[in-house]
């Protein structure tokens, strides 16, 4: 009879059908399996490595949860525009849409990518890489969780299994840190070569650079024929520059580029996670980069709009 068992009990392992209990991680073995993983993440994203591990123990249960061993998805992150593979899932509705990945690899990396490429998570980045007090009081704050107490939850982790350990990189591996998004996407006062002609100094506009493109902030009542002339460029030039139609009206706070906007967005802000309300030919205008080039890097087609959350290339894929 126990022969028999055992022969019974070697099959289902086969078929990967053994017993929960025996898959069961503890915390200790979870932090163990993927704390290499969550390192090469806060080195690529500067995302507290303490952080990420603390949110998959707490968000996958340990890599217990139906989303963690079904999906492969230790964070929770729900659809929010998602094209790649979903499983159904009841949280706080019934059936739910999750993102189900390849690998739990792919789980940290997309949880990074949520996180740096979110307008709402940017000031998280400010914050030392060792202050995991603030980047989870942040979380909370930015509404990563309804939770009243996930920062208190994150903290008590990090702190129990002195998770903390893996934020204390040498010098070296600090000095490679990426910047902030803030520092990516900071711009600065346009210098124009000796004997340029191009651009005439304003005492109505300042001209700044992003992305290595310069552009002026449209004041009330700027026309694109007005500052063609001001700037000594064709009003067809200046529209194709901007993506603009010959009828669309400028706004106030408008961004106006004075050259061709780039191939692809600055180093360090590779994605852009899509707000409510968002458009393609805004996300083009902030970040310097050709409408046309946004499409193609998303297999969007032409005219379409993203949808809330979901992940947009500012670069090529590579």
């Amino acid at each position: 009879m126990t022969h028999i068992r055992i022969l019974i009990l070697a099959a289902a392992m086969l078929l990967g059908f053994c017993p929960a209990s025996a898959q069961k991680l503890t915390r200790s073995q979870y932090i163990e399996r993927y704390a290499d993983i969550a390192v090469r993440e806060m080195q690529a994203t500067g995302i507290p490595a303490s952080i990420t591990l603390a949110q998959g123990c707490l968000e996958s249960g340990n890599g217990n949860s139906r989303l963690a061993t079904q999906a492969n998805n230790h964070f929770g992150i729900k659809c929010h525009g998602w094209k790649g593979k979903s499983i159904k899932h009841t949280d706080d509705a019934p059936d739910e849409c999750f993102r189900s990945y390849a690998t739990a690899e792919e789980s940290f990396r997309d949880h990074s990518d949520f996180l740096r490429y979110r307008d709402r998570y940017a000031f998280l980045f400010d914050l030392e890489p060792t202050d995991y007090k603030g980047w989870a009081y942040g979380l909370q704050k930015a509404g990563y969780a309804t939770a009243q107490t996930y920062a208190a939850s994150l903290i008590r982790i990090i702190e129990e299994s002195e998770l903390y350990r893996y934020d204390q990189l040498d010098a070296s591996a600090l000095e490679t840190l990426p910047p902030t998004p803030t520092e990516a996407e900071f711009s600065t006062v346009f210098k124009p070569l000796p004997g340029q002609k191009l651009y005439t100094v304003s005492l109505l506009h300042e001209i700044r650079t992003t992305n290595g493109v310069p552009y002026i902030i449209a004041g009330q009542g700027d026309t694109y024929a007005q500052l063609a002339r001001e700037y000594n460029l064709f009003k067809s030039e200046i529209l194709r520059f901007n993506d603009s139609k010959r009828n669309q009206p400028l706004q106030a706070g408008d961004i106006v580029y004075l050259a061709a906007k780039k191939k692809e967005s600055a180093r360090h802000l590779d994605k852009h996670v899509v707000e409510e309300g968002e458009t393609m030919r805004g996300l083009a205008q902030r970040y310097a980069v050709k409408m046309k080039k946004l499409y193609q890097y998303n297999a969007m087609k032409p005219g379409t709009e993203p949808e809330p959350g979901a992940i947009l290339n500012l670069r090529k894929p590579r």
